[in-house]
């Protein structure tokens, strides 16, 4: 097994309009990937990642399980070319870890043999539905904090948090109501904050007076990793029991506390909680680089983890994997490491 590899994932707002397209058309297991997710879920999903139309596929309820759907095509794409004859999601290039970035996570879990492909696409498109629902009940946002560090946030969050909750009494509301958190440690000087919308705003605003260089507002349509999701969390525990789940063949980083699971029950217990809860990203990156870990695959749209993980640990080796062209170049990045040897 090679010592020194990750595979890692992207999250919901990496997703555009003809993602997959080309490793569809390029890749037999690609192509066996989109026809399951389309075959699980009832519909093209397929033809929305290739077609759009944008707003559709922006959708929560649409855009994770097309993530995960494209992400999962690369990967089997990436190790097919690797190795016609011989190819699963670990092999022949076999990761020391795999790791996701909030339902990133659930195609980690793939590509760690712990659940399958129909398993994940119902499980995603359910995921995304549930937080579609609160959505709904309580409209919210995400925004990026650039120049600012966790504990001065933290602070901010906490102040309007709790002066919205005056305001209101917050009896008989919803969970999230008037809640903003730090949901997303994603590098040093870059947290993403989450909460309902007025208290998002304050928040952001909060933040520009006190001396955050820049507030940028998320491509997502709800409060991500906050007590806004509480409600789904719960409900998405019913679903995660109904699905098959097993050990997993590689440790997985959580999201929540990033350190490895592969036990299933544990597994259970961070899918439910994971979409209410911070992503410890910077964590993540930094436990995977005290293990020894110097070379980290992006596979999947965008290029926002890459971004990322040069902010955390510098010198890292990081190949990126989005399209057929990035296929061919990692395959020859892997031989020309070694990293099969």
């Amino acid at each position: 097994m090679t010592t020194q590899v990750a595979f890692l994932f992207p999250g919901q707002g990496s997703q555009n309009v003809g993602m997959g397209a080309d490793v569809f058309a390029a890749s037999t297991a690609a192509r066996h990937v989109f026809n399951t997710f389309d075959e699980t879920l009832g519909f093209s999903l397929s033809n929305l990642c290739f077609q759009g139309p944008e707003e559709t596929l922006r959708s929560t309820i649409n855009a994770q399980p097309a993530i995960v759907a494209v992400s999962l095509a690369y990967l089997a794409a990436f190790q097919e070319a690797l190795s016609p004859q011989n190819s699963s999601w670990s092999t022949p290039l076999i990761p020391s870890y795999t790791a996701g970035h909030s339902v990133g996570e659930c195609t980690a879990l793939v590509a760690a043999g712990a659940i399958d492909v129909p398993g994940v696409a119902y499980l995603v498109r359910e995921r995304g539905r549930l937080m579609h629902e609160e959505e709904e009940r309580c409209p919210g946002g995400m925004a990026a904090i650039i120049g600012m560090d966790a504990e001065a946030l933290q602070e901010i969050c906490q102040e309007v948090s709790q002066q919205h909750h005056n305001d209101t009494g917050n009896t008989e509301q919803h969970p999230g109501f008037g809640q903003v958190v730090l949901a997303n440690y994603n590098a040093p000087g870059q947290i993403v904050i989450s909460g309902e919308q007025h208290a998002l705003e304050a928040a952001c605003a909060l933040a520009r007076d006190r001396g955050a260089k820049r507030a940028i507002p998320l491509s997502v349509s709800g409060a991500f990793h906050s007590p806004v999701m509480q409600p789904a969390a719960a409900k998405l525990a019913a679903s995660i029991a109904a699905t098959q789940i097993q050990t997993a063949a590689h440790p997985i980083i959580s999201n929540i506390s990033a350190l490895p699971m592969t036990d299933a029950s544990d597994i259970r217990q961070e899918l439910a909680q994971q979409i209410a809860e911070s992503v410890q990203w910077i964590r993540t990156i930094e436990y995977l680089a005290a293990q020894g870990v110097n070379t980290f695959f992006e596979i999947g749209p965008g290029q926002a983890l890459a971004g990322m993980i040069k902010r955390i640990v510098k010198g890292a080796t990081i190949i990126n994997i989005g399209s057929v062209a990035d296929i061919d170049k990692a395959v020859v990045k892997v031989q020309d490491l070694g990293l099969l040897a």
